[in-house]
């Protein structure tokens, strides 16, 4: 972590120092300039060496009103407009980055300076590195390579971007998984609960069965058992009733055939 933030500080340094002096940013193509613009320049470069860079950003503007289409002053001017990034309010709604960024599109996709475009390209790759948009500032360093092909700070700038990417991409890999893996875990929570769920009330209907099998035995034992069933009691009793009315069925039967008897008797001993 300590040599990432080495990293991060050299880049945003390099990038204000490719664009502090007016004469880097000239090149062997003559650009209109008038000495109203050139003492400008000149001034905003003196309080940028100082560190004034509100006051370098005054000096620039006046550049560019004496020649507004100075690509010098606005390349300057977005690097004195950088310097005051940190310095700058966010809730404002005025970042000078913004400013600053939109001065170095325009020269890099305008300027006819192979140079100046390609130094633009360089800042604008350092900017998107800053802002930890690793892609894009690998492609404005690219970019940056095409114009000025022996810029070795564009090349360095480069290879580290690509390192933070692959880093990057190898962090947000390690996060899916992770957010995977807990999507797993909780699918398999949801799962467990739901199978916990279905096994209760499967248990819960299964012993419903169950009593109602039992409460139906129940019922069809008790239609099988005999209604009005007596006691034993009573049982002795009907059965002793029973005896007396076949003893007196017997004596009445004796006593009749006795007397049928007697009179056959009578009839043989006394024939008409």
């Amino acid at each position: 972590m300590k040599n990432a933030k080495k990293i991060i500080s050299t880049i945003a340094l390099s990038s204000l120092l490719a664009s502090i002096p007016a004469a880097a940013a000239t090149s062997s193509n003559e650009m209109p300039t008038t000495k109203q613009e050139r003492n400008y320049i000149r001034q905003g470069n003196k309080l940028y060496g100082e560190k004034r860079f509100a006051d370098a950003e005054v000096a620039y503007r006046k550049a560019l009103e004496a020649l507004p289409g100075s690509e010098i002053a606005k390349f300057n001017l977005a690097a004195a407009l950088i310097r005051q990034s940190g310095s700058a309010d966010p809730n404002s709604g005025n970042n000078p980055v913004n400013t600053a960024t939109q001065l170095l599109q325009e020269i890099a996709g305008q300027s006819t300076d192979a140079y100046l475009a390609g130094k633009s390209f360089y800042n604008l790759g350092n900017l998107a590195f800053n802002s930890q948009d690793f892609g894009k500032s690998i492609e404005l360093y690219k970019n940056a390579l095409r114009k000025n092909p022996d810029d070795d700070k564009a090349r360095e700038n480069l290879r580290i971007a690509q390192l933070k990417q692959q880093q990057q991409n190898q962090d947000q890999n390690q996060d899916q998984n992770k957010d995977q893996n807990q999507d797993q875990e909780q699918n398999q929570d949801q799962n467990k609960d739901q199978n916990q769920d279905q096994n209760q009330d499967q248990n819960k209907d299964q012993n419903k069965d169950q009593n109602q099998n039992q409460n139906q035995d129940k019922d069809q034992n008790k239609q099988q058992q005999p209604q009005g069933s007596i006691s034993d009691a009573n049982a002795e009793k009907i059965l002793k009733a029973m005896e007396n009315e076949e003893a007196a069925t017997r004596k009445r039967v004796e006593a009749e055939k006795k007397k049928a008897d007697a009179a056959r008797r009578k009839k043989i001993t006394n024939p008409w």
